[in-house]
């Protein structure tokens, strides 16, 4: 049996993540120090580590593959806090690289598509970025067995809903809930690569599970965009809610789209546009 460590794994895609891996009888254990992730979105079967991103270099059990997800994860308040996502996102990914080195251990690192824009818009993007380029440094140097996935705007089951932490939908499915007009920032034109994690996990495993060694990384998007205004409607359409418009946020993208077709072409990655699908099927309760 496989064993395979999640960092983030109480978060929303590490508990989505570690729920399939469990499905599939691997042996998983979670590192998480909880700053965001909650002891709800735990999966009966996985053993869960209370600890720093930092201390993974303390581990001393036999791991084959990690997950590394633990991150800083959200643009805004990375405005509020620049030195933790500097700690988390570029000190905690090199600690993993360390470790990983030394342990012999793969590793599949969550990127990010802000990759694609200026890293100097946001502590976020920046920081997000510098933990590529040092994967991609252990990988050159050191032959850490490491790949890069790149995520878009992920959504789905666990999504955080509160204001700070929270995606757009899952900001707005809470809004919704409580009966209040849902917020569009700016001018509601920008487009995002919304994917379901479930095609997030699905592109995951496909890439722990095989040889092929991408030059850069992994891009997990499901190709398709929708502006925040195309979102509101798909959300007025079934909900009646209304909408007010508040200020342009600084890191605020016009436009995210996956890149390249190499998961698809590669791996067989199939995604699909589940969005529709997934905002008429929300459920409400607390």
């Amino acid at each position: 049996m496989k064993k395979i460590l999640v960092t983030g794994g109480t978060g929303f895609i590490g508990s989505n993540l570690i729920k399939k891996l469990i499905e599939e009888s691997y042996s998983v254990t979670s590192l998480d120090n909880y700053s965001t992730g909650t002891h709800e979105n735990e999966v009966d079967g996985a053993e869960y580590i209370n600890d720093d991103i930092e201390n993974i270099v303390k581990l001393k059990m036999d791991f084959d593959t990690c997950f590394h997800l633990a991150a800083q994860s959200r643009v805004q308040p990375s405005f509020d806090n620049p030195m933790e996502s500097v700690r988390v996102n570029v000190t905690g990914t090199t600690c993993v690289m360390e470790w990983a080195k030394v342990n012999n251990v793969k590793v599949i690192y969550a990127g990010s598509s802000s990759k694609h824009h200026d890293p100097s818009d946001s502590p976020y993007a920046m920081t997000k970025y510098l933990g590529e380029e040092i994967c991609k440094l252990y990988k050159k140097l050191f032959k850490v067995n490491v790949e890069i996935a790149r995520f878009y705007n992920v959504y789905g089951p666990n999504e955080p809903l509160d204001e700070k932490f929270g995606n757009v939908i899952g900001i707005w499915r809470e809004k919704v809930r409580l009966n209040k007009p849902l917020t569009i920032v700016g001018d509601g034109n920008q487009k995002r690569d919304f994917t379901h994690v479930i095609d997030i996990v699905d592109g995951l495993l496909r890439i722990s599970k095989t040889d092929i060694k991408h030059n850069d990384a992994w891009e997990i998007g499901t190709g398709v965009n929708y502006s925040i205004n195309e979102l509101y409607s798909i959300f007025k359409q079934k909900y009646d809610t209304s909408s007010i418009h508040i200020p342009d946020q600084r890191g605020n993208y016009r436009e995210t789209l996956r890149v390249n077709d190499d998961l698809i072409n590669l791996l067989n990655w199939k995604p699909k546009d589940r969005l529709n699908q997934y905002i008429n099927n929300l459920n409400f309760k607390k």
